[in-house]
């Protein structure tokens, strides 16, 4: 090895040093949902090749179809607490942070901890996938930045949660895989929509939030309205 290999080395070494010192860390960029369906990794890259275009197709069509049941008995609490720690059954679950926290350190780029703390989000840049807009997020501004979930916890509710046992509302709402940081207002937009009521004003990133919703659907043995998987098929053509 020559002597400027190993002074490439010690500099790599330097840099990830000094970026753990320094509280910040850099994720990898946005994956794919047709590669991603643990729900680990970050993002929400467009799907955009004919044979991924019918890869997602395929798994949408697998969806069952029903009518939207009533909103009655419907709380937040009926998923357990917003954003604890005490799902059991999905990656990061008991790790000791907050599940937003969790979803903001893996989506985000730049991220800087609160000090003393390796949960605590204070600070990131998130690529959103729902406008394509760059946002500077700091924890001052808490609502600029949502975590949204990907089918709605409204939307469960009416096509079947009621009939879940605690466990499985915990982890569905708290699954990586049903959980996106994205732009406030853009979430705020949707509130309890399925696909056919709203859908991401980037529209290039279209059919891969609706091949995300049908795998979050597929996952916890969701049925989708018509309409909806109507609507989510038309993404992907």
């Amino acid at each position: 090895m020559s002597t400027k290999d190993v002074v490439a080395i010690l500099a790599g070494a330097a840099l990830v040093a000094a970026l753990l010192g320094s509280g910040t860390s850099s994720p990898a960029t946005a994956a794919s949902p047709l590669g991603n369906a643990s729900g680990t990794l970050p993002g929400l890259a467009p799907i955009t090749t004919a044979a991924d275009k019918a890869t997602a197709r395929r798994l949408i069509q697998r969806l069952r179809v029903k009518g939207r049941g009533p909103a009655t008995g419907y709380t937040r609490t009926r998923y357990g607490a917003n954003w604890a720690d005490d799902a059991t059954g999905v990656p990061y679950a008991r790790n000791g942070c907050r599940t937003r926290d969790d979803l903001l350190a893996r989506d985000g780029q730049d991220i800087r901890y609160r000090d003393g703390s390796r949960c605590v989000v204070v600070s990131m840049r998130l690529a959103d996938p729902y406008t394509g807009r760059t946002i500077h997020w700091h924890k001052d501004r808490a609502d600029e930045v949502q975590v949204d979930h990907v089918v709605p916890l409204g939307y469960g509710w009416r096509m079947g949660a009621p009939r879940w046992p605690m466990s499985k509302r915990l982890d569905f709402a708290n699954d990586p895989l049903n959980l996106l940081p994205v732009d406030g207002a853009a979430n705020e937009q949707k509130d309890a929509s399925g696909p056919a009521g709203w859908l991401p004003p980037q529209r290039r990133v279209r059919c891969a939030y609706v091949t995300r919703f049908a795998q979050v659907a597929l996952k916890y043995g969701l049925p989708v309205t018509r309409a909806d998987k109507t609507a989510m098929l038309a993404q992907c053509r």
